[in-house]
This record gives structure tokens, C-alpha cells and sequence, in this order.
């Protein structure tokens, strides 16, 4: 199995095995260290000046804010720092090699930085609902170098069969990359103890319907 040329072989082919045989993914130091730390840079200028939205729940009419549940804040991500662009392309290389390899027919790529302060969790929640999906699989890349171990800030993924199992508790750490499947995998994000970065993203396929846009964002 070949990956693409910025993609490790390796790593790949532990990514697509692990998706196939249960799910999700989780594989630490999957993402350049460099980038990662520019990524965070770029994140940490946004939230100086005051350049990131508070994130909600739900699409289009159903879109609320709702701080009992969610608490980061965001920026899409739109190529417009070289940082964003080598990102943006592995996950291009990453969308290409999946789709030779499972056929998902993954038709494109959208991600938001996402700044979590002291304090704030993401209530256990899915990525996509049955019969509503356009996306595929999500991702998480972390940003923070250096995450002690009394951080919180874990990401959990639940056994959708078992709702109290948890499958994973992913430490927020640069370089760790998570991937699973967008609407089987309950998933929560613990309350942090200091501000924590990543970059959350979905692969979709194509639900768009004369002319538009689906989801818009």
C-alpha cells in the first residue's frame, strides 16, 4: 500500500487498518512537529487579537450558541498563511490516499482551529447523525508542545455499543493526530486546565443539491 509522498507509509497503513478493524485512530507524532508548532503560533496571534468566534452546536436555523455544552472558540481555516497550506494539502494527500484504498468516496476537506481557555469541555456529542451525513470521518490535530499530565483537556471516545466504555482518552499533545468515523463515535472533550489548541476537521463527501452548499459553514 502506497500513501502519498508527505505521508508515511507506515503510519498509513496503521491509519486505514485501525479505521477498518475499529473505527478511529490515534497516532502520536503523525504530524510534523514544525508545522504543529507554527499552527500554534498562528492560533495564539488569532486569540491576541481577538480574531476567533465562539463556536455552536447544530447547522443553519438550528445553529445556537450554547456555553453549557461548548465552550472553544474558532477559525476556519482558509490557506491564507503557508502554515494553513502545508496542513491543508497533507490532509489533501491524506483524503486522496483513503479514497484509493476505502473507496469513501471523501469529496473534500474543512477544519477550523479550535482554542479551548481554562475551564472550558465540549459535552459528549457526534460529529454527524444517521441518514444526515455528509461527513465521513473527523479529525483532531493538537498543537500544544509539552502538555503535563494534570492538563485535563483529554479528548474520550465512547463505544457507541456500550455508552459507558470508553474506547480512548486522547492527551492533547503537538503531533497527535485522532481520526474516526464522523457519525458512529461518541466523543467529549474533558474540561481543561490551561488553553488548548487544535485543528478539528472532516472529510465529506458531496451532499449538495442545486447548486448549494452542503453543509455551509
Amino acid at each position: 500500500m502506497m500513501a502519498s509522498p508527505c505521508l508515511d507509509d507506515h503510519r498509513f497503513s496503521e491509519l486505514v487498518e485501525a479505521l477498518v478493524e475499529q473505527g478511529w485512530y490515534v497516532g502520536e507524532n503523525f504530524i510534523a512537529w514544525d508545522l504543529c508548532r507554527d499552527l500554534n503560533r498562528e492560533l495564539s496571534i488569532l486569540a491576541d487579537h481577538d480574531a476567533l468566534e465562539a463556536a455552536g452546536i447544530g447547522r443553519g436555523r438550528e445553529h445556537e450558541h450554547r456555553r453549557d455544552i461548548r465552550g472553544d472558540t474558532i477559525h476556519w481555516l482558509d490557506r491564507e498563511s503557508e502554515a494553513q497550506r502545508r496542513y491543508l494539502d497533507v490532509m489533501g494527500e491524506l483524503q486522496q490516499a483513503i479514497n484509493r484504498t476505502l473507496f469513501l468516496g471523501l469529496f473534500e476537506y474543512e477544519a477550523h482551529f479550535a482554542r479551548y481557555a481554562a475551564g472550558a469541555f465540549y459535552k459528549r456529542h457526534l460529529d454527524s447523525f444517521r441518514g444526515r451525513a455528509n461527513r465521513v470521518l473527523s479529525t483532531v490535530c493538537y498543537l500544544n508542545a509539552d502538555w503535563p499530565a494534570d492538563g485535563g483537556g483529554e479528548m474520550v471516545l465512547f463505544d457507541p455499543e456500550s455508552p459507558d466504555t470508553e474506547l480512548a482518552r486522547v492527551r492533547p499533545e503537538a503531533g497527535t493526530f485522532a481520526c474516526f468515523l464522523s457519525e458512529t463515535l461518541p466523543h467529549e472533550v474533558l474540561p481543561t486546565r490551561r488553553p488548548r489548541a487544535s485543528i478539528a476537521g472532516w472529510f465529506r463527501r458531496n451532499a449538495s443539491l442545486g447548486g448549494l452548499v452542503d453543509p455551509a459553514h
